[in-house]
Protein backbone atom coordinates (compact mmCIF):
# COMPACT_ATOMS: atom_id res chain seq x y z
CA UNK A 1 0.00 0.00 0.00
CA UNK A 2 1.24 3.47 -0.90
CA UNK A 3 0.95 5.67 2.20
CA UNK A 4 0.90 8.78 0.05
CA UNK A 5 -2.09 7.60 -1.97
CA UNK A 6 -4.04 7.39 1.27
CA UNK A 7 -3.21 10.98 2.09
CA UNK A 8 -4.05 12.13 -1.44
CA UNK A 9 -7.71 11.20 -1.06
CA UNK A 10 -8.14 13.74 1.73
CA UNK A 11 -7.11 16.74 -0.37
CA UNK A 12 -9.69 18.55 -2.44
CA UNK A 13 -9.11 20.76 -5.43
CA UNK A 14 -9.94 24.43 -5.95
CA UNK A 15 -8.02 27.11 -7.80
CA UNK A 16 -4.47 28.31 -7.18
CA UNK A 17 -3.50 31.69 -8.63
CA UNK A 18 0.19 31.92 -9.47
CA UNK A 19 1.56 35.45 -9.43
CA UNK A 20 5.06 36.81 -9.71
CA UNK A 21 5.54 36.36 -5.93
CA UNK A 22 6.08 33.07 -4.12
CA UNK A 23 3.43 30.42 -3.51
CA UNK A 24 2.51 28.72 -0.21
CA UNK A 25 3.11 25.09 0.77
CA UNK A 26 -0.64 24.55 0.76
CA UNK A 27 -0.71 25.61 -2.91
CA UNK A 28 1.86 22.94 -3.80
CA UNK A 29 -0.15 20.24 -2.03
CA UNK A 30 -3.43 21.42 -3.55
CA UNK A 31 -2.01 21.09 -7.07
CA UNK A 32 0.06 17.94 -6.49
CA UNK A 33 -2.48 15.94 -4.51
CA UNK A 34 -5.77 17.70 -5.01
CA UNK A 35 -5.64 18.47 -8.75
CA UNK A 36 -6.36 22.13 -8.06
CA UNK A 37 -6.69 24.27 -11.18
CA UNK A 38 -4.03 26.87 -11.88
CA UNK A 39 -4.48 30.42 -13.08
CA UNK A 40 -1.67 32.84 -13.95
CA UNK A 41 -2.12 36.38 -12.66
CA UNK A 42 -1.90 39.42 -14.90
CA UNK A 43 1.13 40.73 -13.05
CA UNK A 44 2.97 37.45 -13.67
CA UNK A 45 2.17 37.54 -17.39
CA UNK A 46 3.36 41.15 -17.58
CA UNK A 47 6.56 40.38 -15.66
CA UNK A 48 7.35 37.47 -17.99
CA UNK A 49 6.74 39.59 -21.07
CA UNK A 50 9.06 42.30 -19.73
CA UNK A 51 11.93 39.96 -18.96
CA UNK A 52 11.46 38.18 -22.28
CA UNK A 53 12.06 41.47 -24.08
CA UNK A 54 15.45 41.62 -22.40
CA UNK A 55 16.31 38.07 -23.58
CA UNK A 56 15.22 38.92 -27.12
CA UNK A 57 17.52 41.94 -27.08
CA UNK A 58 20.46 39.83 -25.93
CA UNK A 59 19.69 37.20 -28.56
CA UNK A 60 20.12 39.84 -31.25
CA UNK A 61 23.60 40.80 -30.06
CA UNK A 62 26.73 39.28 -31.61
CA UNK A 63 28.38 38.52 -28.27
CA UNK A 64 27.75 35.05 -26.76
CA UNK A 65 25.37 34.87 -23.77
CA UNK A 66 25.18 31.63 -21.80
CA UNK A 67 21.92 29.76 -22.36
CA UNK A 68 20.80 32.23 -25.01
CA UNK A 69 23.39 31.85 -27.75
CA UNK A 70 25.79 29.20 -26.41
CA UNK A 71 25.84 25.50 -25.66
CA UNK A 72 25.41 24.28 -22.09
CA UNK A 73 27.55 23.05 -19.22
CA UNK A 74 30.99 22.02 -20.42
CA UNK A 75 29.85 22.81 -23.99
CA UNK A 76 29.15 26.48 -23.23
CA UNK A 77 32.26 27.55 -25.16
CA UNK A 78 30.45 27.24 -28.51
CA UNK A 79 28.51 30.17 -29.94
CA UNK A 80 25.30 29.06 -31.67
CA UNK A 81 24.02 31.03 -34.67
CA UNK A 82 20.41 32.26 -34.57
CA UNK A 83 18.99 29.81 -37.16
CA UNK A 84 20.11 26.91 -34.96
CA UNK A 85 18.90 28.15 -31.60
CA UNK A 86 15.45 26.53 -31.67
CA UNK A 87 17.20 23.27 -32.44
CA UNK A 88 19.61 24.00 -29.57
CA UNK A 89 16.71 24.19 -27.12
CA UNK A 90 15.03 21.05 -28.48
CA UNK A 91 18.32 19.17 -28.38
CA UNK A 92 18.91 20.24 -24.79
CA UNK A 93 15.55 18.90 -23.63
CA UNK A 94 15.72 15.69 -25.64
CA UNK A 95 19.25 14.82 -24.53
CA UNK A 96 18.60 15.66 -20.90
CA UNK A 97 15.40 13.57 -20.75
CA UNK A 98 17.59 10.59 -19.90
CA UNK A 99 16.01 9.25 -16.73
CA UNK A 100 15.94 5.57 -15.90
CA UNK A 101 14.34 3.26 -13.39
CA UNK A 102 10.86 3.14 -11.86
CA UNK A 103 8.38 5.90 -12.63
CA UNK A 104 7.95 8.37 -9.78
CA UNK A 105 4.59 9.08 -8.22
CA UNK A 106 2.13 11.32 -10.02
CA UNK A 107 2.04 13.79 -7.13
CA UNK A 108 5.82 14.25 -7.31
CA UNK A 109 5.70 15.11 -11.01
CA UNK A 110 2.79 17.52 -10.54
CA UNK A 111 4.63 19.21 -7.67
CA UNK A 112 7.84 19.68 -9.63
CA UNK A 113 5.94 21.01 -12.68
CA UNK A 114 3.97 23.43 -10.53
CA UNK A 115 7.09 24.70 -8.80
CA UNK A 116 8.87 25.21 -12.13
CA UNK A 117 5.77 27.10 -13.29
CA UNK A 118 5.99 29.24 -10.15
CA UNK A 119 9.56 30.20 -11.04
CA UNK A 120 8.66 30.92 -14.66
CA UNK A 121 5.89 33.23 -13.41
CA UNK A 122 8.40 35.22 -11.35
CA UNK A 123 9.75 36.77 -14.54
CA UNK A 124 13.32 35.96 -13.57
CA UNK A 125 13.82 33.22 -16.18
CA UNK A 126 13.11 35.17 -19.36
CA UNK A 127 10.63 32.74 -20.93
CA UNK A 128 7.65 33.89 -22.98
CA UNK A 129 4.26 33.88 -21.23
CA UNK A 130 3.07 31.14 -23.62
CA UNK A 131 5.49 28.67 -22.02
CA UNK A 132 3.98 29.17 -18.57
CA UNK A 133 0.46 29.18 -19.96
CA UNK A 134 1.09 25.85 -21.70
CA UNK A 135 2.50 24.29 -18.54
CA UNK A 136 -0.55 25.45 -16.57
CA UNK A 137 -2.84 24.03 -19.26
CA UNK A 138 -1.10 20.64 -19.10
CA UNK A 139 -1.47 20.52 -15.32
CA UNK A 140 -5.11 21.57 -15.56
CA UNK A 141 -5.75 18.84 -18.12
CA UNK A 142 -4.26 16.33 -15.65
CA UNK A 143 -1.63 15.25 -18.13
CA UNK A 144 1.36 14.01 -16.15
CA UNK A 145 4.74 13.38 -17.81
CA UNK A 146 6.43 10.07 -17.09
CA UNK A 147 9.42 10.86 -14.86
CA UNK A 148 11.92 8.26 -13.69
CA UNK A 149 13.62 7.61 -10.38
CA UNK A 150 17.19 8.21 -11.51
CA UNK A 151 18.66 11.14 -13.41
CA UNK A 152 19.06 14.02 -10.98
CA UNK A 153 22.23 14.85 -9.06
CA UNK A 154 20.53 17.83 -7.46
CA UNK A 155 22.73 20.44 -9.09
CA UNK A 156 22.01 22.52 -12.18
CA UNK A 157 18.58 21.57 -10.94
CA UNK A 158 16.69 18.30 -11.16
CA UNK A 159 17.78 18.07 -14.78
CA UNK A 160 16.49 14.73 -16.06
CA UNK A 161 13.13 14.83 -14.20
CA UNK A 162 12.41 18.37 -15.40
CA UNK A 163 13.54 17.50 -18.92
CA UNK A 164 10.96 14.73 -19.15
CA UNK A 165 8.36 17.35 -18.21
CA UNK A 166 9.72 19.84 -20.75
CA UNK A 167 9.53 17.14 -23.39
CA UNK A 168 5.77 16.93 -22.81
CA UNK A 169 5.47 20.69 -23.41
CA UNK A 170 7.10 20.08 -26.79
CA UNK A 171 4.54 17.36 -27.54
CA UNK A 172 7.16 14.62 -27.32
CA UNK A 173 7.79 11.66 -25.04
CA UNK A 174 5.11 9.89 -23.03
CA UNK A 175 2.78 10.94 -20.25
CA UNK A 176 -0.12 9.73 -18.16
CA UNK A 177 -3.50 10.89 -19.35
CA UNK A 178 -6.34 11.84 -16.99
CA UNK A 179 -7.34 8.16 -16.95
CA UNK A 180 -3.89 7.06 -15.77
CA UNK A 181 -2.93 5.36 -19.04
CA UNK A 182 0.51 6.10 -20.51
CA UNK A 183 0.33 7.43 -24.07
CA UNK A 184 2.36 9.63 -26.44
CA UNK A 185 2.37 13.18 -25.09
CA UNK A 186 1.50 14.63 -28.50
CA UNK A 187 -1.75 12.67 -28.61
CA UNK A 188 -2.72 13.75 -25.11
CA UNK A 189 -2.02 17.43 -25.85
CA UNK A 190 -4.03 17.26 -29.07
CA UNK A 191 -7.03 15.74 -27.30
CA UNK A 192 -6.88 18.48 -24.67
CA UNK A 193 -6.60 21.20 -27.32
CA UNK A 194 -3.12 22.24 -26.18
CA UNK A 195 -0.61 23.34 -28.80
CA UNK A 196 2.97 22.12 -28.21
CA UNK A 197 5.53 24.83 -27.52
CA UNK A 198 8.25 25.62 -30.06
CA UNK A 199 11.00 26.61 -27.65
CA UNK A 200 12.88 29.87 -28.27
CA UNK A 201 16.22 31.07 -26.89
CA UNK A 202 16.88 30.11 -23.26
CA UNK A 203 13.50 28.50 -22.76
CA UNK A 204 14.69 24.91 -22.74
CA UNK A 205 17.28 25.78 -20.13
CA UNK A 206 14.73 27.67 -18.03
CA UNK A 207 12.43 24.65 -17.99
CA UNK A 208 15.00 22.28 -16.50
CA UNK A 209 17.28 24.36 -14.25
CA UNK A 210 15.60 24.22 -10.84
CA UNK A 211 15.38 22.42 -7.50
CA UNK A 212 11.67 21.83 -8.04
CA UNK A 213 11.56 18.04 -7.64
CA UNK A 214 13.41 17.92 -4.35
CA UNK A 215 11.50 20.97 -3.08
CA UNK A 216 8.12 19.49 -3.99
CA UNK A 217 8.97 16.28 -2.17
CA UNK A 218 10.18 18.30 0.83
CA UNK A 219 6.92 20.25 1.03
CA UNK A 220 4.85 17.06 0.91
CA UNK A 221 7.10 15.27 3.41
CA UNK A 222 6.73 18.15 5.87
CA UNK A 223 2.94 17.89 5.63
CA UNK A 224 3.03 14.11 6.12
CA UNK A 225 5.52 14.23 8.97
CA UNK A 226 3.56 16.95 10.77
CA UNK A 227 0.65 14.52 10.94
CA UNK A 228 2.87 11.61 11.94
CA UNK A 229 4.56 13.50 14.79
CA UNK A 230 1.14 14.20 16.29
CA UNK A 231 0.23 10.56 15.72
CA UNK A 232 3.41 9.48 17.53
CA UNK A 233 2.45 11.59 20.55
CA UNK A 234 -0.90 9.78 20.64
CA UNK A 235 0.54 6.28 20.33
CA UNK A 236 3.20 7.10 22.93
CA UNK A 237 0.47 8.24 25.32
CA UNK A 238 -1.50 5.04 24.65
CA UNK A 239 1.59 2.94 25.38
CA UNK A 240 2.31 4.92 28.55
CA UNK A 241 -1.24 4.31 29.75
CA UNK A 242 -1.18 0.61 28.85
CA UNK A 243 2.13 0.21 30.73
CA UNK A 244 0.70 1.93 33.82
CA UNK A 245 3.24 4.72 33.49
CA UNK A 246 3.12 8.11 35.12
CA UNK A 247 2.00 11.25 33.35
CA UNK A 248 3.81 13.44 35.90
CA UNK A 249 6.84 13.65 33.58
CA UNK A 250 4.62 15.53 31.13
CA UNK A 251 3.96 18.50 33.41
CA UNK A 252 4.53 21.83 31.60
CA UNK A 253 6.86 23.18 34.27
CA UNK A 254 9.31 20.32 33.66
CA UNK A 255 9.52 21.18 29.97
CA UNK A 256 9.68 24.92 30.56
CA UNK A 257 13.10 24.54 32.17
CA UNK A 258 14.43 23.01 28.93
CA UNK A 259 12.73 25.37 26.53
CA UNK A 260 12.69 23.47 23.25
CA UNK A 261 9.32 24.30 21.67
CA UNK A 262 8.86 20.92 20.03
CA UNK A 263 9.41 19.11 23.32
CA UNK A 264 6.78 21.24 25.06
CA UNK A 265 4.33 20.62 22.22
CA UNK A 266 4.75 16.85 22.35
CA UNK A 267 4.46 16.75 26.13
CA UNK A 268 1.35 18.89 25.91
CA UNK A 269 -0.18 16.56 23.37
CA UNK A 270 0.51 13.48 25.48
CA UNK A 271 -0.86 15.13 28.61
CA UNK A 272 -4.04 16.13 26.78
CA UNK A 273 -4.52 12.59 25.46
CA UNK A 274 -4.07 11.09 28.94
CA UNK A 275 -6.42 13.50 30.71
CA UNK A 276 -8.87 11.54 32.86
CA UNK A 277 -7.05 8.19 32.75
CA UNK A 278 -7.55 5.81 35.63
CA UNK A 279 -4.50 3.76 34.66
CA UNK A 280 -1.66 6.27 34.83
CA UNK A 281 0.26 6.95 37.99
CA UNK A 282 -0.01 3.40 39.35
CA UNK A 283 3.54 2.39 38.55
CA UNK A 284 4.18 1.29 42.15
CA UNK A 285 1.11 -0.94 42.46
CA UNK A 286 2.46 -4.26 41.14
CA UNK A 287 6.21 -3.81 41.55
CA UNK A 288 8.54 -1.02 42.69
CA UNK A 289 9.29 1.29 39.78
CA UNK A 290 10.93 4.60 40.55
CA UNK A 291 10.86 5.83 36.95
CA UNK A 292 9.48 4.70 33.61
CA UNK A 293 11.86 3.52 30.89
CA UNK A 294 13.38 6.08 28.56
CA UNK A 295 11.15 5.11 25.63
CA UNK A 296 8.18 6.22 27.77
CA UNK A 297 9.68 8.99 29.89
CA UNK A 298 11.70 10.62 27.11
CA UNK A 299 9.06 10.40 24.39
CA UNK A 300 8.50 14.20 24.34
CA UNK A 301 12.23 14.88 24.18
CA UNK A 302 12.73 12.64 21.13
CA UNK A 303 9.54 13.57 19.29
CA UNK A 304 10.10 17.21 20.24
CA UNK A 305 13.56 17.25 18.70
CA UNK A 306 11.99 15.91 15.54
CA UNK A 307 9.34 18.61 15.65
CA UNK A 308 12.00 21.29 15.91
CA UNK A 309 13.82 19.70 12.97
CA UNK A 310 10.55 19.88 11.07
CA UNK A 311 10.24 23.59 11.91
CA UNK A 312 13.72 24.21 10.51
CA UNK A 313 12.83 22.26 7.37
CA UNK A 314 9.71 24.39 6.95
CA UNK A 315 11.84 27.54 7.20
CA UNK A 316 14.11 26.25 4.43
CA UNK A 317 11.13 25.22 2.30
CA UNK A 318 9.53 28.65 2.70
CA UNK A 319 12.74 30.35 1.61
CA UNK A 320 13.04 28.06 -1.39
CA UNK A 321 9.40 28.66 -2.31
CA UNK A 322 10.21 32.37 -2.37
CA UNK A 323 13.20 31.77 -4.66
CA UNK A 324 13.52 31.99 -8.44
CA UNK A 325 16.07 29.32 -9.33
CA UNK A 326 17.53 29.43 -12.85
CA UNK A 327 20.83 30.10 -14.58
CA UNK A 328 21.25 32.64 -15.98
CA UNK A 329 18.56 34.83 -14.42
CA UNK A 330 17.02 38.12 -15.50
CA UNK A 331 17.40 40.51 -12.57
CA UNK A 332 14.79 43.19 -11.85
CA UNK A 333 17.12 45.87 -13.27
CA UNK A 334 17.34 43.98 -16.58
CA UNK A 335 20.78 42.45 -16.15
CA UNK A 336 21.17 38.81 -17.15
CA UNK A 337 23.63 37.10 -14.83
CA UNK A 338 25.00 33.61 -14.34
CA UNK A 339 24.82 32.18 -10.82
CA UNK A 340 24.91 28.99 -8.75
CA UNK A 341 21.49 29.17 -7.12
CA UNK A 342 20.51 25.86 -8.69
CA UNK A 343 22.69 23.97 -6.20
CA UNK A 344 20.37 21.92 -3.99
CA UNK A 345 22.46 21.87 -0.80
CA UNK A 346 19.99 23.85 1.36
CA UNK A 347 17.16 21.51 0.45
CA UNK A 348 19.27 18.34 0.47
CA UNK A 349 20.53 18.96 3.99
CA UNK A 350 17.07 19.26 5.55
CA UNK A 351 15.76 16.28 3.56
CA UNK A 352 18.54 14.21 5.11
CA UNK A 353 17.92 15.74 8.54
CA UNK A 354 14.24 14.78 8.36
CA UNK A 355 15.16 11.20 7.45
CA UNK A 356 17.23 11.05 10.65
CA UNK A 357 14.33 12.39 12.72
CA UNK A 358 11.90 9.93 11.12
CA UNK A 359 14.25 7.03 11.80
CA UNK A 360 14.65 7.94 15.46
CA UNK A 361 10.94 8.49 16.00
CA UNK A 362 10.28 5.03 14.59
CA UNK A 363 13.04 3.58 16.73
CA UNK A 364 11.59 4.81 20.02
CA UNK A 365 8.09 3.69 18.99
CA UNK A 366 9.39 0.17 18.37
CA UNK A 367 10.97 0.08 21.83
CA UNK A 368 7.60 0.91 23.39
CA UNK A 369 5.94 -1.82 21.34
CA UNK A 370 8.51 -4.37 22.45
CA UNK A 371 7.91 -3.40 26.06
CA UNK A 372 4.17 -3.96 25.66
CA UNK A 373 4.83 -7.50 24.38
CA UNK A 374 7.40 -8.57 26.99
CA UNK A 375 5.71 -10.04 30.09
CA UNK A 376 8.79 -9.23 32.16
CA UNK A 377 8.42 -5.50 31.46
CA UNK A 378 4.74 -4.97 30.68
CA UNK A 379 3.47 -4.98 34.28
CA UNK A 380 0.85 -7.66 34.07
CA UNK A 381 0.07 -7.93 30.37
CA UNK A 382 0.15 -11.41 28.78
CA UNK A 383 3.20 -12.41 26.69
CA UNK A 384 2.97 -10.86 23.22
CA UNK A 385 -0.58 -9.78 24.14
CA UNK A 386 -1.64 -13.28 23.11
CA UNK A 387 -5.03 -14.74 23.99
CA UNK A 388 -3.56 -18.09 25.12
CA UNK A 389 0.23 -17.66 25.20
CA UNK A 390 2.01 -20.66 23.79
CA UNK A 391 -0.99 -21.75 21.77
CA UNK A 392 -1.27 -18.20 20.39
CA UNK A 393 1.64 -15.99 19.31
CA UNK A 394 -0.28 -12.74 19.55
CA UNK A 395 1.61 -9.76 18.12
CA UNK A 396 5.04 -11.41 18.21
CA UNK A 397 5.65 -11.17 14.47
CA UNK A 398 3.98 -7.78 14.13
CA UNK A 399 6.91 -6.51 16.20
CA UNK A 400 9.32 -8.34 13.86
CA UNK A 401 7.79 -6.46 10.95
CA UNK A 402 8.01 -3.20 12.85
CA UNK A 403 11.65 -3.91 13.69
CA UNK A 404 12.41 -4.58 10.02
CA UNK A 405 10.87 -1.23 9.09
CA UNK A 406 12.87 0.51 11.83
CA UNK A 407 16.07 -1.06 10.55
CA UNK A 408 15.25 -0.01 7.00
CA UNK A 409 14.70 3.57 8.15
CA UNK A 410 18.08 3.57 9.85
CA UNK A 411 19.65 2.70 6.51
CA UNK A 412 17.58 5.39 4.79
CA UNK A 413 18.87 7.92 7.35
CA UNK A 414 22.39 7.70 5.91
CA UNK A 415 22.73 11.15 4.32
CA UNK A 416 22.75 11.51 0.56
CA UNK A 417 23.94 15.11 0.64
CA UNK A 418 27.50 14.17 1.61
CA UNK A 419 27.83 11.93 -1.44
CA UNK A 420 28.77 14.42 -4.15
CA UNK A 421 29.95 12.92 -7.44
CA UNK A 422 31.43 15.03 -10.29
CA UNK A 423 29.83 15.24 -13.72
CA UNK A 424 29.83 17.18 -17.01
CA UNK A 425 33.57 16.88 -17.65
CA UNK A 426 34.27 18.33 -14.17
CA UNK A 427 32.32 21.53 -14.87
CA UNK A 428 29.72 20.31 -12.39
CA UNK A 429 32.28 19.03 -9.91
CA UNK A 430 30.16 19.26 -6.75
CA UNK A 431 26.51 18.29 -6.57
CA UNK A 432 23.89 18.10 -3.81
CA UNK A 433 22.19 14.73 -4.36
CA UNK A 434 19.04 16.45 -3.06
CA UNK A 435 16.74 14.45 -5.33
CA UNK A 436 18.15 11.23 -3.89
CA UNK A 437 17.70 12.58 -0.37
CA UNK A 438 14.07 13.34 -1.18
CA UNK A 439 13.40 9.93 -2.69
CA UNK A 440 14.68 8.08 0.37
CA UNK A 441 12.81 10.43 2.72
CA UNK A 442 9.55 9.50 0.99
CA UNK A 443 10.29 5.84 1.70
CA UNK A 444 11.16 6.67 5.31
CA UNK A 445 7.88 8.55 5.78
CA UNK A 446 5.90 5.58 4.44
CA UNK A 447 7.80 3.27 6.78
CA UNK A 448 7.23 5.55 9.76
CA UNK A 449 3.47 5.44 9.21
CA UNK A 450 3.60 1.64 9.28
CA UNK A 451 5.83 1.62 12.39
CA UNK A 452 3.37 3.82 14.27
CA UNK A 453 0.52 1.64 13.02
CA UNK A 454 2.11 -1.37 14.74
CA UNK A 455 2.46 0.59 17.99
CA UNK A 456 -1.18 1.61 17.70
CA UNK A 457 -2.22 -2.01 17.15
CA UNK A 458 -0.26 -3.16 20.21
CA UNK A 459 -1.22 -0.33 22.55
CA UNK A 460 -4.90 -0.53 21.61
CA UNK A 461 -4.90 -4.28 22.27
CA UNK A 462 -3.10 -3.76 25.59
CA UNK A 463 -5.63 -1.14 26.65
CA UNK A 464 -8.51 -3.48 25.80
CA UNK A 465 -6.84 -6.17 27.94
CA UNK A 466 -6.51 -3.74 30.86
CA UNK A 467 -10.20 -2.82 30.59
CA UNK A 468 -11.24 -6.49 30.39
CA UNK A 469 -9.22 -7.12 33.57
CA UNK A 470 -11.22 -4.49 35.41
CA UNK A 471 -8.56 -1.78 35.30
CA UNK A 472 -9.31 1.73 34.23
CA UNK A 473 -11.13 3.72 33.22
CA UNK A 474 -9.21 4.68 30.08
CA UNK A 475 -8.66 8.31 29.30
CA UNK A 476 -11.57 9.50 27.15
CA UNK A 477 -9.16 10.36 24.32
CA UNK A 478 -7.45 6.97 24.29
CA UNK A 479 -10.83 5.27 24.51
CA UNK A 480 -11.86 7.24 21.41
CA UNK A 481 -8.63 6.18 19.68
CA UNK A 482 -9.26 2.50 20.41
CA UNK A 483 -12.89 2.71 19.28
CA UNK A 484 -11.94 4.47 16.04
CA UNK A 485 -9.21 1.92 15.33
CA UNK A 486 -11.71 -0.88 15.79
CA UNK A 487 -14.15 0.85 13.46
CA UNK A 488 -11.36 1.20 10.90
CA UNK A 489 -10.79 -2.54 10.81
CA UNK A 490 -8.07 -3.00 13.41
CA UNK A 491 -9.45 -5.93 15.42
CA UNK A 492 -8.95 -6.23 19.18
CA UNK A 493 -7.74 -9.06 21.40
CA UNK A 494 -8.59 -12.66 20.61
CA UNK A 495 -7.20 -15.87 19.27
CA UNK A 496 -4.63 -15.70 16.51
CA UNK A 497 -5.89 -14.72 13.07
CA UNK A 498 -4.53 -13.55 9.73
CA UNK A 499 -2.81 -10.43 11.02
CA UNK A 500 -1.65 -8.62 7.87
CA UNK A 501 -5.12 -7.12 7.10
CA UNK A 502 -5.26 -5.64 10.61
CA UNK A 503 -1.84 -4.03 10.15
CA UNK A 504 -2.79 -2.68 6.73
CA UNK A 505 -5.96 -1.19 8.18
CA UNK A 506 -3.96 0.39 11.00
CA UNK A 507 -1.45 1.83 8.53
CA UNK A 508 -4.20 3.36 6.41
CA UNK A 509 -5.88 4.73 9.55
CA UNK A 510 -2.62 6.37 10.64
CA UNK A 511 -1.59 7.74 7.23
CA UNK A 512 -5.03 9.20 6.54
CA UNK A 513 -4.98 11.19 9.77
CA UNK A 514 -7.87 9.14 11.15
CA UNK A 515 -6.21 8.53 14.51
CA UNK A 516 -5.48 12.22 15.05
CA UNK A 517 -9.02 13.16 14.03
CA UNK A 518 -10.56 10.63 16.42
CA UNK A 519 -8.52 11.85 19.38
CA UNK A 520 -9.15 15.52 18.62
CA UNK A 521 -12.90 14.95 19.00
CA UNK A 522 -12.07 14.67 22.70
CA UNK A 523 -8.98 16.83 23.19
CA UNK A 524 -9.61 19.56 20.66
CA UNK A 525 -6.81 20.49 18.23
CA UNK A 526 -3.43 19.01 19.08
CA UNK A 527 -0.08 20.55 18.15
Amino acid sequence: MDMHSVVDENVVGGTVVVGKANVAPADVIAVARGNARIELSEDALAEMAGSRARIDALAAEPRPVYGVSTGFGALAVRHIDRPLRAQLQRSLVRSHAAGMGPQVEREVTRALMFLRLKTLASGRTGVRPVVAETMAAILNAQITPVVHEFGSLGCSGDLAPLSHCALTLMGEGVAYGPDGAVRPAGELLAEAGIAPVELAEKEGLALINGTDGMLGMLVMAIADLSRLFTTADITAAMSLEALLGTEKVLQPELHAIRPHPGQAASAGNMLAVLQGSGLTGHHQDDAPRVQDAYSIRCAPQVAGAGRDTLSHAQLVADRELAAAVDNPVVLPDGRVESNGNFHGAPVGYVLDFLAIAAADLGSIAERRTDRLLDKNRSHGLPPFLADDPGLDSGLMIAQYTQAALVSENKRLAVPASVDSIPSSAMQEDHVSMGWSAARKLRAAVDNLARILAVELTASARALDIRVAAGNGPLAPATAAAVAAARAAGVAGPGTDRFLAPDLDAAAEFVASGGLVAAVETVTGPLA
